[in-house]
């Protein structure tokens, strides 16, 4: 974890009912390029920063989701390293997948955080209980958000929202 964030009491009330966190994947957990090798293939890179965040969440119990418009083995591949159970991808209706996850996890949809860039997710914004915005996300994402992070999607917002969600939860 990095130094602790400093969280105002409404926000760390609102981060203290979060229990599981989900993550879009194209501009979330990646910069959103689509990058395709010499064979044709789709290449993501991941942040290894996110990626230390969600294992520190999951140390402190906190479920976590991939819920993604798109498929790709690097998905499958990173979110098994990482040991998130819960991968939805190709979903059209990210919202299906959130009462899926539910019914998975026993958890309600106000248990969860969504972090998100685009269209896609605001869906997921109207339902969940604390909906954050990357920096690189589109004007009308971020001003649904209940929190914008400062770092980009792909270069550690995850990790940053990851941060907050560890601070709140050990204090």
């Amino acid at each position: 974890m990095t130094s602790s964030p400093q969280i105002s009491p409404p926000l760390r009330e609102k981060l203290n009912r979060i229990r599981g966190l989900i993550l879009d994947v194209d501009g979330v957990l990646t910069t959103g390029a689509i990058i395709y090798d010499h064979l044709g293939n789709e290449v993501k890179v991941f942040h290894i920063h996110d990626g230390m965040g969600i294992v520190s969440i999951h140390r402190i119990g906190l479920v976590t989701a991939i819920i993604s418009g798109r498929a790709s083995q690097a998905v499958q591949k990173r979110a098994g390293e990482l040991n998130i159970r819960y991968v939805y991808e190709q979903v059209a209706d990210k919202t299906a997948a959130l009462d899926e996850l539910c019914s998975a996890t026993g958890l309600l949809e106000s248990e969860f955080a969504h972090i998100g860039d685009d269209l896609a997710d605001l869906g997921l914004f109207k339902r969940v209980g604390f909906a954050v915005a990357v920096k690189n996300a589109i004007q009308v994402v971020q001003d649904r958000a209940d929190y914008v992070t400062r770092l980009a999607g792909g270069q550690g917002a995850v990790r940053e929202v990851c941060d907050l969600l560890l601070a709140a939860h050990q204090q």
